[in-house]
């Protein structure tokens, strides 16, 4: 370690040490290392170390002399004056022009020597310098290539978090939408609509402490309560066709069906489960399906719904299907389609088929192919000119993207167009029951009625029921239900 005599700065190195005098020093006047007396120029300031700081002599007890620059020793004070003279010439004044020696310039700043060799060291500090600089430069930059690669690589990181929460948050989601995400089933979710309903005023606390007993009964001996239920609607609407018939050629209608709304327990989720509700409410009317529904005699409530498609899949119908659910239905609020409804009526031996309407057949995306179809199976028969066919046919569950219905009847237009008929689930008992007062007209029908154009979902699957199964045939559909895909239209 250095230290300056003249300003006490301690440096590591020389070419530090001959930075620190060229930037500071030659900037300022000089001063005495030994005293503080300040001199006009470095000619000044030895007349003064001569004078005021005489050479006690060629070894004085106090050490050798030193010079004032960088600190050698010398033997006496012209030994170190001559150093001075030889080393440090550009740190003292420059001779007077006009004295007839050669003087030199430094090209990089206005030094005047007159020694060449001095001159070049000196010249030599300017390129250590300015390349000291460059390093500096150069380490700057690459720490802000770093930094930036730092910055990138968070910036990254963060979106890959980010990224990350928007699946995991997208997947969760989509379970709850699917009631796959372990929130409880039927009855957790209607006991917490029933407290949200208290809560708002809109249920008062009695009537809470009923319904909750009401539906722990129901579903300890799972039967559907039917408060979600109504009758009739399939009467009604013979009725009216018989005597309001005005711009319909001819209607087919299934067999009685009530039409089951969902509830508390199961809305948003539950539709499914209703259409089937619907579906079983016609095969108990028709003494066909005796045999096959066994000990069914009342619609079962969701849960018990939930545990029969669990039984189906035991017997080993649709693995595929039992797989996604995870074996699974029973407590859940798990969304059921065309596929868990096919599985369950075959293993009641119900013969019945699942076809699937893949891709439009129409113009704007309309599926005049499913009406038709509907129309040829009502009116397989063919039951001479009867205006209003009351048949012996099931209904027709229907399943499209998000939402399942069931098509109950169909109108053959005057002008050839064919119009549903069909049972919504998402429609409460209130609406459905204005179709029973016998006031009935085309209004009250828009419930009901879907024409070609107003069915343009992108695909649909229908489950209807056409017959029963032998134990040996219900055996062949398990076996094939394996490998089973849809019968496709066209």
């Amino acid at each position: 370690m250095l230290l300056c005599e003249l300003c006490g700065q301690a440096l590591r190195t020389e070419p530090e040490m001959r930075r620190h005098l060229l930037r500071v020093h030659l900037e300022r006047e000089p001063r005495c290392p030994l005293c503080s007396f300040s001199a006009a120029g470095y000619d000044e300031l030895r007349g003064h170390v001569d004078s005021a700081h005489p050479e006690p002599g060629p070894a004085p007890a106090g050490g050798p002399p030193q010079c004032p620059f960088c600190g050698e020793t010398g033997a006496s004070g012209r030994q170190v004056e001559a150093h001075v003279r030889s080393r440090h010439s550009h740190l003292l004044d420059p001779p007077a022009p006009g004295n007839g020696q050669q003087l030199y310039e430094c090209p990089m700043c206005d030094l005047v020597s007159a020694n060449c060799q001095i001159l070049q060291e000196h010249v030599d500090l300017h390129l250590e310098e300015h390349h000291f600089s460059e390093d500096i430069h150069v380490g700057g930059s690459l720490s802000d290539l770093e930094l930036a690669q730092q910055l990138q690589n968070e910036e990254d990181r963060q979106q890959g978090l980010e990224e990350a929460r928007q699946e995991r948050e997208e997947f969760q989601k989509l379970q709850r939408q699917y009631g796959l995400d372990s929130s409880g089933g039927y009855k957790q979710q209607s006991l917490k609509n029933m407290e949200r309903e208290v809560a708002r005023g809109r249920m008062q606390p009695s009537e809470y402490h009923k319904r909750k007993a009401d539906m722990m009964e129901s579903l300890a001996f799972g039967v559907d309560d039917g408060k979600t239920k109504t009758s009739g609607v399939i009467e009604a609407l013979c009725r009216y066709y018989q005597n309001e018939i005005k711009d319909v050629r001819r209607v087919w209608l299934s067999t009685g069906v009530d039409h089951f709304h969902s509830s508390l327990g199961d809305r948003g989720w539950g539709c499914g489960y209703r259409n089937f509700q619907m579906l079983l409410s016609s095969l108990l009317r028709n003494g066909m399906y005796d045999d096959c529904l066994g000990d069914i005699t009342l619609i079962p409530c969701i849960p018990k719904i939930q545990s029969m498609i669990e039984d189906a899949w035991k017997e080993g119908f649709d693995p595929q299907g039992a797989s996604h659910f995870s074996n699974r239905l029973h407590g859940t609020k798990a969304w059921i389609g065309a596929c868990e409804i096919y599985s369950l009526l075959t293993s009641l031996r119900l013969k019945c088929q699942i076809i699937d309407f893949h891709k439009s057949t129409g113009p704007l995306g309309t599926h005049p192919c499913l009406f038709e179809w509907v129309l040829s199976y009502y009116s397989s028969n063919r039951d001479g000119g009867t205006k209003v066919v009351c048949t012996p046919k099931p209904p027709i569950y229907m399943q499209h993207q998000g939402h399942s219905r069931t098509i109950v009847g169909i109108e053959e237009r005057k002008n050839r167009t064919l119009c549903l008929l069909i049972f919504d689930p998402g429609c409460p008992s209130q609406e459905m029951q204005k179709l029973l007062k016998q006031s009935n007209d085309d209004t009250s029908l828009k419930l009901l009625r879907k024409f070609v154009g107003s069915l343009k979902d992108k695909q649909y699957q229908i489950v209807a029921v056409d017959g029963k199964l032998s134990p040996e045939e219900k055996v062949v559909r398990c076996q094939a239900s394996q490998v089973f895909t849809a019968e496709r239209i066209p």
